[in-house]
């Protein structure tokens, strides 16, 4: 899928992911395209740091809350195309890597759709990020009991029921060798 022709009167939207969490492991570009947004579309995977250092006035919460507030992932995809149509410069802030389980596949897909000029600036997915840390501390991802297998594979129960843009509480993980 290759990324609309830009034009001078419609912005361009970022799918940027923030990381792990901590703003010093962010890329460069990503700090960037932060301090240049007109507007930054975020939900709280980020984390309280790098949202802290947002201007509030910029900031759009749009996420959703496992049995909590959610915001449908439809209102997201259409203000995304709206605030480029209005000229804006838009960052949609995603924790972790907008492609691992971040739904940044469907939101480029709909600023495709809509002919939003759009980037993809990936993050370090959490999944990535632990092993160094877990290096760090004289462990590797194959020390066990992650030993001698690893995955990295989504914890929310499939159910027969149509999706209600909720998520069932995550399971605690297990380990197996």
């Amino acid at each position: 899928m290759t990324m609309p022709e830009a034009n001078d009167s419609v912005g361009t939207v970022y799918l940027v992911g923030s990381g792990p969490g901590d703003p010093e492991l962010m890329t460069v570009k990503a700090r960037r395209l932060l301090d240049e947004a007109d507007v930054v579309l975020h939900d709280k995977l980020p984390g309280p740091k790098i949202l802290g250092e947002i201007p509030e006035a910029k900031r759009e919460d749009v996420g959703k809350r496992a049995g909590g507030e959610w915001t449908p992932q439809e209102y997201t995809n259409k203000r995304l195309v709206a605030l480029a149509e209005e000229g804006k410069t838009v960052v949609r802030l995603k924790g972790g890597d907008p492609f691992v389980f971040g739904r940044g596949g469907e939101e480029m897909e709909h600023l495709a759709a809509n002919e939003i000029p759009f980037e993809v600036v990936p993050g370090i997915t959490s999944a990535i990020a632990g092993a160094g840390v877990a290096e760090y501390r004289s462990l590797t991802a194959t020390t066990s009991p992650a030993s001698p297998l690893s995955r990295v594979t989504r914890t929310r129960p499939r159910t027969n029921r149509p999706s209600t843009g909720r998520h069932s509480p995550r399971p605690a993980a297990r380990w197996s060798s």
